[in-house]
């Protein structure tokens, strides 16, 4: 047996199965929310995730492709999962970023200025609903550009700081890949192609 089929069985999961998995739930949960007549769905799905997360769901659109539905959705909910854990961080970074921000991104995210936790938090909500309830690829080009505003004030944050902090290089680098793979989405969501 080579060694790579090895590796598959002793996971314990063929890949391929998880990504069809991934694939599948990401549109259901969709499917099942956009046909829903009752607002409340939504509404409950929004409060389970804040209070519970998306456990295994996030754990298996994680593997996902960047560009496809469930890698999207797990973005969406990684960015969040980060503006609910510390509100007035992501807030400071955000009004940062958008007052060195000379392009649309400030329009197209549309959280107020000056931002308090509450905007930001309101916001992320917004996004989230705007995934389920409306057009995905506005929703993700609106969370393209939080990414590209909130990675302009950690990066600024952290250029005004004596001691540097890795963490937020991090947090810089991956909210800037974020940015790219959901604005890669949010088009191939207008030609047909986000599955």
């Amino acid at each position: 047996m080579p060694s790579g089929a090895f590796d598959r069985y002793a996971s314990g999961v063929d890949p391929a199965v998880s990504l069809q998995i991934a694939h599948d739930t990401a549109t259901a949960l969709v499917r099942r929310i956009r046909e829903s007549d009752d607002p409340a769905v939504l509404e409950r799905l929004l409060a389970y995730t804040a209070d519970h997360g998306v456990g295994e769901l996030a754990e298996l659109w994680s593997a996902a492709p960047a560009h496809s539905l469930p890698g999207a959705l797990w973005r969406l909910y990684v960015i969040h999962a980060s503006i609910v854990a510390d509100e007035s961080f992501a807030a400071a970074a955000y009004d940062t970023g958008a007052a060195l921000e000379a392009t649309a991104d400030v329009v197209v995210a549309g959280a107020p200025q000056p931002t308090s936790p509450d905007d930001i938090r309101e916001l992320a909500d917004e996004i989230l609903r705007g995934a389920f309830h409306g057009d995905i690829g506005d929703a993700l080009d609106r969370a393209a550009a939080y990414c590209r505003i909130e990675a302009r004030g950690v990066t600024d944050i952290m250029g005004r700081s004596e001691l540097g902090n890795s963490v937020l290089m991090q947090r810089a680098l991956t909210l800037t890949d974020f940015a790219n793979d959901l604005a890669a989405s949010a088009k191939l969501d207008r030609t047909g192609e986000l599955h």
